[in-house]
């Protein structure tokens, strides 16, 4: 581990040194740390790379740091891990992947996660991407994460992509048990002329579940972002869908909702807002004291918080 790596986990995971709790870092592939904490228990796949985190029942206030971080160049990153939570839990989970790329070939990360949330569970969930290096070379990232939430279960996502990712494609599924309550709340930066891709498909199928999506995103320079939503009610439940968007420069932002219910009592809805900076909120900040370059990075450092 070198300063280089050092800053990177830094970014996408907040870490300043060896976490306390159970933790696996992992680098170019390779594992660099472990360790487990009581109740909570990190294996290595045997069949394909990845491990399985297994969380028993009620354990409440520990957390589990699984960083990624990909170094090398020509090196394309690929891993699965599965959480297996139990009943009556709550638990911090924090992951991430930090690219770092000054080599001529593309490098990459795929992080495919799947969940089984145990009943009355309560499980945060971090994930930030970060990628930097030449401008000229890929830094990808295409994270999936699959979630099954149990009777009266509640998981809070938490996903960030900071800058410099070449191209992105998040994907998320999710099914719901009878009052399971799954929050997400998504910000997301491209620059130049890089894309990302989001796609949330959620089945509210247990009775009283909830959804509540929250994505916030800056679109830059050339880049195009494109955000995809797909809510089915399938008992009484609830769903509601968010997508605020600002572009600058020529960027574009597509937004495509679908909602669909399959029972009556399935109350589903969603927004979208697309469009510049308001000029009055420039000239307000520029009042104060701020350029307009200062006043349009304050505003987008507090929309994409």
């Amino acid at each position: 581990m070198d300063k280089i790596d050092n800053d990177l986990l830094l970014k996408v995971a907040d870490l300043h040194s060896i976490p306390q709790g159970a933790f696996n870092i992992r680098k170019n592939g390779q594992l660099v740390g472990r360790q487990n904490s009581k109740g909570i228990e990190i294996e290595t796949k045997q069949d394909k790379p990845g491990i399985n985190i297994k969380i028993q029942d009620g354990i409440k206030n520990q957390s589990v740091h699984i960083p990624v971080i990909v170094t090398e160049s020509d090196f394309n990153d690929l891993v699965y891990n599965d959480f297996y939570i139990g009943k009556d839990c709550e638990i911090l989970i924090v992951a991430g992947c930090g690219l770092h790329n000054t080599g001529n070939k593309a490098n990459s990360h795929a992080g495919i996660h799947e969940f089984w949330i145990g009943e009355n569970s309560v499980v945060r969930y971090v994930e930030k991407h970060f990628a930097q290096g030449k401008d000229n070379v890929e830094k990808n990232l295409n994270p999936t994460t699959v979630l099954h939430l149990g009777k009266n279960s509640h998981f809070v996502m938490e996903t960030a992509q900071l800058g410099g990712v070449t191209s992105s494609e998040r994907v998320t599924e999710a099914d719901l048990d009878d009052n399971a309550v799954l929050e997400i709340k998504e910000s997301i930066l491209t620059e130049q002329s890089q894309q990302a891709s989001t796609t949330f498909s959620v089945d509210l199928n247990g009775k009283d579940s909830r959804v509540h999506v929250v994505s916030r995103s800056v679109a830059k320079d050339d880049s195009f972002q494109e955000f995809i939503s797909e809510i089915n009610g399938n008992n009484e439940c609830f769903g509601h869908v968010e997508c605020d968007a600002i572009v600058m420069g020529n960027a574009q932002v597509a937004s495509t909702p679908a909602l669909q219910n399959t029972h009556p009592d399935a109350a589903l809805t969603h927004e979208a807002a697309i469009g510049k900076i308001a000029g009055e909120q420039i000239i307000k900040l520029q009042t104060l004291g701020l350029t307009k370059e200062q006043a349009e990075e304050a505003i987008l450092k507090g929309f994409l918080k």
